[in-house]
């Protein structure tokens, strides 16, 4: 007579086939079960990883105004008591804010660093900064990656000088880093074009004397030399000489011919800037987009 002998099975370990078909069931379920439990993990995991996504995005402010990266916000914000003074020079009421304008790529993050294109318009035809941004910049530098800034007043300035343009684009730089902590750090570049390109030889030194990182000058239809004087006046450092700054020039430019804008060239080298490049289009007195889209990736790579 044969012994019966009892079936050990212990949790965890497999207790071979049955003939009952019991065991084999449980390992056809268990499977599916665990796939059904991944799949349950990985839905959870990315509904936590969007509501945080769309949590720091509803949570962006800049001078206390909530965007969306991919936008552009116009906020109201505060002058420095060094800003104001500026501002009176020439006669100009001293406004209670200036106006700053930022615009984002869609995948803008403040915990990264970004580069920043600082805009200086012409003060012709009464524009702003704000007015070139859009118009000119905004599509190519968003599209290069970069955050664009520009600082104005709350209305046109009775005399639309130098320093009301520094004090009101330094309004909208503090403004820049009081949003963002640690975007002092980002690197800076100017771009003007015609009149905004002569204001922007005075705005690049003047930001870098107040402790901006400056990258870049990106100077399109100008036909004269305002960088030189700006660099002696305001004397932010020889370590400034080094800035690289970028030409733009139409070959159909009736306004800043390219005879001039080389002469330009010239006498900038004479003072002493060191990284110069000139690029030509085939146009006339305009802000050309492959021109900047080179400028901005020029201004990347030197600074990397």
């Amino acid at each position: 007579m044969t012994e019966a002998r009892p079936v050990e099975v212990r949790f965890g370990e497999d207790a071979g086939p049955s003939r009952t078909g019991i065991s084999s069931r449980r390992d056809a379920y268990a499977a599916p079960n665990r796939l059904h439990l991944w799949v349950l993990l990985v839905l959870i995991l990315s509904l936590i990883s969007t509501f945080t996504v769309d949590t720091a995005a509803a949570s962006l402010k800049f001078g206390a105004v909530p965007f969306s990266p991919g936008s552009t916000v116009r906020a109201n914000v505060p002058m420095s008591p060094q800003e104001k003074s500026y501002a009176a020079q020439g006669g100009n009421p001293v406004p209670a804010n200036a106006v700053a304008v930022l615009a984002t790529p869609s995948n803008f993050d403040p915990t990264k660093s970004w580069p920043v294109l600082v805009i200086c318009s012409t003060s012709d035809f009464k524009r702003q900064n704000r007015d070139d941004l859009a118009d000119f910049y905004r599509r190519v530098g968003l599209s290069e990656g970069w955050v664009l800034l520009a600082g104005d007043g709350p209305q046109h300035a009775k005399n639309d000088n130098v320093a009301w343009r520094e004090s009101m684009t330094m309004a909208a730089v503090d403004a820049l880093h009081r949003s963002f902590p640690g975007s002092e750090k980002w690197p800076i570049a100017c771009a003007g074009f015609s009149g905004g390109g002569k204001g922007v030889g005075y705005v690049a030194p003047f930001l870098a004397r107040n402790h901006c990182h400056v990258i870049g000058i990106y100077i399109t239809g100008a036909n004269e030399d305002h960088l030189s004087d700006g660099y002696a006046r305001l004397q932010p450092g020889t370590d400034f000489l080094n800035t690289p700054i970028y030409f733009s020039a139409g070959h159909e430019d009736r306004i800043a011919t390219q005879e001039q804008q080389y002469a330009v060239v010239g006498m900038i080298k004479r003072t002493g800037f060191k990284r110069i490049r000139i690029g030509t289009f085939r146009g006339g007195h305009e802000v050309n987009d492959a021109q900047t889209s080179i400028a901005l990736h020029w201004f990347r790579e030197l600074a990397k």
